[in-house]
């Protein structure tokens, strides 16, 4: 039986093309899908409803899309903050050692919780295990496009390529038709695979177009050095005569890009995700995505791991997407914020190449919407529905969350996961891992002095 489910007395921002705004107005979901919609009061012929929900003015906007992440980072979350080596001194070594399926999958649910109660909807993970993070997703009742990482640098799962490849392989399999989780294989970065597997990559995703590639690139001065050191080149040039840069790949970062490369970036048809918080915190500069998003490029928001941003909501990375681009360009007027709420959803859904399903409320689309309320006086008053999300809104002003015409979150809850199990999991995986640190730098410290 098809659940016909009519919201109502809402503020609505549909993000379509005309970006079209009703004050008040009203949804009517027909299954999983948006049958109609519309302002004022709902027309007495829409026929039986069998969920009519009055949301007392609240906004109702698409569901947001975080088109980069590591889920199961959640884990680190915290650690090692202030150490600049952080990388090659904790995190390696406790992939290494300690990463494992379990944790991989308790790490992801609490990412899912998180992410739900932000009104995220949809998610490009990248990890290992990462059919483990395939099925919390399915579980979760989000979508996402799950990229099983590929690296040279020990990975916990693969030591060797062709055992990735194999995890692909699986990955793909498991997956394959699946409604809401989309399989993915994701080279690390150039450095961290290098031209052979990344034209290995390439033919795989010719043999295979339904799996979707995801890489970071272009991200970092090392990366920058490992290029021209090895290759006599730099990263896009490096990633595009590999074959990567293919229709519908999705590349994270691209801070270091010139306006010659920008050019490629959109002639090759792929997505950019821009992680502004996480790039900062990092101390690695501001991408150009105003002169990307010129050039045609669609580019989303997103989170990057927890370890590296820290909160998984996409509300969280609207300010500083906005502020840094005005730095940037030394101008107030620099990256509306319209333009931050765009590519919170009808643009990061491009990126996944969700666009024709989700990432704007029109009819014949699907039913993944945020109701978020409006009533804190952080948000009072509202000239302006964009900024007002942009720099005053937070993932607690998230109510309700629906995905495939489902409610998943109501009255911030999550329907689907257990968020008390999920937070007890990973406060006792951290236990583990904060004797495992000190361990580490006991090592260290005695080596340093003998």
């Amino acid at each position: 039986m098809t659940l016909r489910t009519l919201i109502e007395n809402a503020r609505i921002l549909t993000m379509n093309a005309a970006f079209d705004e009703h004050l008040s107005g009203w949804v009517l979901i027909n299954g999983d899908c948006i049958a109609a919609l519309g302002k004022g009061p709902a027309p007495a012929d829409l026929g039986e409803v069998d969920d009519r929900l009055d949301v007392d003015g609240d906004l109702i906007m698409p569901g947001m899309v975080n088109t980069h992440c590591h889920m199961s980072m959640t884990v680190f979350r915290g650690l090692g903050e202030d150490v600049d080596d952080r990388l090659f001194r904790y995190i390696l070594p406790l992939e290494r050692e300690a990463v494992t399926p379990e944790i991989v999958r308790k790490g992801a649910r609490l990412a899912a919780v998180e992410m739900l109660l932000g009104g995220v909807t949809a998610v490009a993970d990248m990890y290992y295990f990462e059919q483990e993070v395939g099925r919390v997703i399915d579980a979760s009742g989000m979508r996402g496009i799950v990229g099983q990482s590929l690296g040279d640098f020990d990975a916990p799962d693969h030591k060797h390529f062709d055992d990735g490849f194999a995890l692909v392989d699986a990955l793909r399999e498991e997956f394959h038709g699946h409604p809401r989780v989309t399989a993915s294989i994701a080279p690390h970065a150039p450095y961290s695979t290098g031209p052979k597997i990344m034209e290995r990559v390439a033919a795989y995703h010719a043999d295979h177009p339904d799996v979707v590639v995801q890489m970071h690139l272009a991200e970092m001065k090392t990366e920058m050095d490992w290029c021209a050191r090895h290759h006599d080149c730099r990263p896009v040039e490096l990633a595009d005569r590999s074959g990567l840069l293919a229709p519908g790949a999705i590349m994270a970062h691209c801070l270091e890009v010139t306006p010659e490369e920008i050019t490629i970036l959109a002639e090759r048809g792929l997505g950019v995700a821009h992680n502004a918080r996480s790039n900062a915190k990092a101390g690695r500069g501001i991408a150009p995505v105003e002169a990307m998003r010129a050039a045609g490029i669609p580019v989303g928001l997103a989170t990057d791991g927890p370890m590296s941003g820290n909160t998984l909501d996409i509300l969280a990375q609207a300010a500083p997407a906005s502020m840094f681009a005005k730095l940037l360009g030394g101008s107030r007027g620099c990256m509306p914020a319209r333009d931050v709420v765009q590519m919170a959803t009808i643009d990061g859904a491009r990126v996944l190449g969700m666009d024709p399903e989700v990432g704007s409320i029109e009819a014949g689309k699907k039913a993944d919407l945020v109701r978020l309320c409006l009533d804190d006086p952080r948000l009072t008053p509202i000239y302006d529905i964009y900024s007002a999300l942009v720099f005053s809104a937070l993932p607690s002003d998230v109510r309700d969350v629906m995905v495939n015409g489902r409610w998943i979150v109501k009255e911030r809850n999550v329907l689907t996961l257990d968020q008390t199990k999920a937070i007890h999991d990973v406060n006792q995986i951290a236990e583990g891992f904060g004797k495992l640190t000190k361990q580490i730098d006991g090592a260290l410290t005695q080596a340093s002095t003998n």
